[in-house]
């Protein structure tokens, strides 16, 4: 179980920042422009892995669920990895701490319970009769993972509210549930590793790279036009997400939640117009399409694997994602823009739902 679970402590959570370039790996709650019709809220729903390996059948659409009915943009592959992290889908798992009684001796008591790792206090507060049948049960996972949906969802709430605290709002959120959130407002951000002998900082390593096994990817294949999602992952930090951390004040493109070497792929026909480091964006590439506009890949972890000049077809591999350049995690940072350079970005999801791409 997590390091005092201090999750009783905040329904809530502040959100981090990525870098300069838009690095942080953060879940989306919004997509595009403030009131444009054509951008409509992106939640971080979806379906999940289910089976060997992946999630038990028995708790999938208990997670869907609970991801879906937050409005934070809460990924259900976050909440399977998380319960993996706190109970590998263990109902009945118990953690114990060491106290120490009136004589002086040492014995194990239980702290946290059930499949999503409540400890008692945050129950009583937090603990939602999930299934209807008029008793909070912190070991039915019909109650425990709505309960432990809502929590994030209300420390993703809080999180957005601190775009100066590093880190993004998903590993906010996770390391206010692991450890409380006075930890991560005392550090303004994800606790660094020396705190509590590493375990909040390892413990959102883990459920931030462990996510994306749990779910089933989209646009693998091109659309019927030729257009496919740049990289098989969740999506991460949001397009015109604000902050102070990025040159512009936004950030400029979407960011899939993907480690380091998964295949990136041109997100539709074109030529390279340019492939090699490009600063703070790391290894890039940048392709101009047959309608005019450009696309870009960033943070690649090495020399990409096309030249400039060169023509590609949607769906083909063009370099593998990374961690280069001002990037706060691994990520694929994606662009699309109306010129080759730095500030002639526009929204990405729109754009790519019109060529049949499923985001």
């Amino acid at each position: 179980m997590s390091f005092g679970k201090g999750i009783a402590t905040a329904v809530g959570i502040g959100i981090g920042i990525p870098l300069v370039c838009g690095v942080g790996i953060v879940f989306a709650a919004t997509s595009g422009d403030e009131g444009s019709a054509s951008d409509a809220p992106v939640t971080g729903g979806g379906k999940l892995r289910v089976g060997k390996g992946h999630v038990p059948a028995q708790y999938a659409r208990l997670i869907e669920e609970a991801a879906a009915d937050c409005d934070q943009g809460l990924s259900p592959g976050i909440l399977a990895a998380q319960i993996q992290q706190e109970s590998n889908f263990n109902p009945d798992a118990t953690s114990y701490e060491t106290k120490t009684d009136k004589n002086g001796r040492t014995y194990e008591a239980p702290l946290a319970k059930g499949i999503s790792q409540f400890i008692d206090s945050t129950w009583d507060t937090q603990g939602l009769d999930g299934n209807g049948d008029g008793v909070k049960d912190v070991r039915d996972p019909e109650d425990a993972i709505p309960s432990q949906g809502r929590v994030m969802c209300d420390l993703l709430k809080i999180a957005k509210r601190h775009p100066k605290y590093v880190g993004s709002p998903i590993e906010l959120a996770l390391a206010g549930y692991n450890s409380g959130w006075g930890w991560v407002d005392y550090y303004e951000g994800v606790p660094p590793e020396r705190f509590a002998n590493g375990q909040t900082y390892h413990y959102v390593k883990n459920v931030m790279a462990n996510a994306a096994k749990f779910t089933v990817l989209n646009g693998g294949e091109p659309s019927s036009e030729g257009w496919a999602l740049p990289v098989d992952g969740p999506l991460g930090t949001p397009y015109r997400q604000k902050g102070s951390a990025w040159v512009s004040g936004y950030h400029t493109g979407i960011d899939f939640a993907v480690p380091v070497g998964t295949p990136v792929k041109a997100s539709g026909p074109g030529a390279v117009y340019s492939a090699g480091w490009a600063g703070s964006y790391g290894n890039q590439v940048i392709i101009r399409h047959n309608d005019g506009t450009y696309s870009q890949y960033a943070h690649l972890a090495e020399k990409p694997s096309v030249r400039a000049g060169q023509k590609v077809s949607g769906g083909q591999q063009i370099g593998l994602s990374g961690e280069t350049g001002n990037a706060y995690g691994p990520h694929l940072h994606f662009e699309i823009r109306t010129g080759p350079t730095y500030g002639t970005d526009i929204s990405p999801i729109p754009y790519l739902r019109k060529r049949g791409v499923a985001v």
